[in-house]
């Protein structure tokens, strides 16, 4: 039976963190569905819809990862693709029990849908949309931190008004 792991998050913006994720996860899983979440609870400098096009732009060269979006609890969408893992990535302790009691809920919920962590390249350990959006708002160099293209939209927010 084929593995169809669903990664999740904001990616506002996507970085390289996240793309060592989703690459090293497209080597373990058949599919790998790349999902956006739309968190009412943030203000995000992306709309879904760019961050989406971000994604389908820096993760194109890998064949068995698509791009999708959704609302609402994440075992919903997983559960209606058919999908039968979480794919996580974690830098940190702190990461981990914030990790676990999702994964906790999520297992509760479905208890056929395992979640699967996945620790971060120690370059990347310190990695956050966060930190990226901070730096480049103070227009510092962030070529390190994500793929040339986002890096090109974080200029161009940045340098229109919002």
């Amino acid at each position: 039976m084929p593995t169809t792991a669903v990664c999740p998050g904001s990616f506002d913006p996507v970085t390289r963190g996240h793309l060592d994720i989703i690459k090293r996860g497209a080597k373990v899983f058949d599919e790998v569905i790349v999902v956006v979440a739309n968190n009412q609870s943030k203000d995000p400098l992306f709309t879904v819809d760019e961050r989406i096009v971000l994604l389908k732009e820096v993760t194109q060269k890998f064949p068995n990862v698509k791009v999708d979006s959704f609302n609402g609890l994440l075992i919903d969408y997983v559960k209606s693709i058919g999908a039968n893992v979480i794919l996580r990535g974690l830098r940190a302790v702190s990461d981990f029990e914030y990790e676990m009691k999702i994964a906790s809920i999520n297992k509760k919920l479905d208890d056929e849908v395992e979640t699967f962590f996945m620790m971060t390249n120690n370059q990347y350990s310190f990695l956050s949309s966060s930190i990226v959006k901070e730096a480049a708002k103070y227009h510092a160099n962030v070529s390190d931190l994500v793929p040339e293209v986002v890096e090109e939209a974080l200029k161009e927010k940045y340098n229109s008004p919002r």
